[in-house]
């Protein structure tokens, strides 16, 4: 953070060579996921670090619910976008971590399971009523974004997993220690996303060091995770908005009013 108080790039330079080369393109991607991933978001240190009351974690839950939902949605869509049956192959075990299989409940249940912890109606959470107007907008531009650009544009976008992993640590941490209505049996999901994550973002940097075989195109990936973080920071936007500086839209989520 500046001293104004305003997050920004500037303590990591941005790699100034150019994207001649798979390995000059994984710097680039790095230094983006490092000045850029909402873990450096105000929101998230708030989060983490205990400073939230009940009703405002139950805000971040009821709005991170609606990306969680739409993540089989975006990655139906990326598997639309292959013809040849091994990506396929690969790519469909993401919906199945999300929406669940026989003897596996899936991310998007125990997404659930943190919002029923929380006290929230699961009527409600999964209605989506109550979700801030931006949270809404960010997850279908999410959609829009895998449908509309190149497939590789659209694996290229979720390369945020490769910072994934150490986010769901702090969380995990930060939350069993500072809240008392936290427990274990509620953040399932993180620990289980800790590994799915680092072999989700293994395959996806592989793919795109070996595809992107031009400077243009890896421009291309690193726009792609680029405009994913904004997806990400975004939401946390809005969180701080409504709910830490107290303006909340019409229609949101009121804490002890709604859910």
């Amino acid at each position: 953070m500046s001293a104004t108080g305003i997050y920004t790039a500037e303590i990591i330079p941005e790699p100034q060579e150019p994207l001649d080369s798979p390995e000059a393109m994984e710097r680039r991607l790095r230094w983006i996921g490092a000045t850029r991933y909402h873990s450096l978001h105000p929101f998230h240190h708030l989060l983490h670090g205990g400073k939230l009351n009940k009703g405002q974690v139950q805000a971040w839950a009821l709005n991170r619910y609606a990306y969680q939902s739409i993540i089989p949605i975006k990655d139906a869509v990326v598997l639309s976008r292959f013809r040849d049956r091994e990506t396929r192959l690969e790519w469909r075990h993401r919906i199945e971590d999300h929406d669940g299989i026989a003897g596996d409940e899936g991310g998007i249940e125990r997404w659930l399971v943190l919002t029923d912890g929380l006290g929230l109606s699961r009527d409600y959470v999964e209605s989506t009523r109550g979700i801030l107007p931006a949270t809404r907008f960010a997850v279908e531009a999410y959609v829009h974004f895998v449908r509309d650009r190149s497939p590789l544009e659209a694996i290229a976008s979720s390369l945020t997993e490769l910072f994934a992993p150490n986010i769901h640590r702090e969380r995990i941490a930060g939350m069993l220690k500072h809240y008392d209505f936290i427990n274990p049996d509620v953040m399932v999901y993180f620990s289980r996303r800790l590994n799915q994550a680092t072999r989700d973002a293994e395959f996806a940097l592989k793919y795109c060091l070996e595809h992107a075989k031009t400077p243009e195109q890896r421009q291309q990936v690193c726009d792609a995770l680029a405009f994913k973080t904004d997806v990400l920071w975004v939401q946390q936007d809005a969180l701080y908005q409504a709910y830490v500086n107290g303006m909340v839209p019409p229609g949101a989520f009121v804490p002890g009013r709604d859910g």
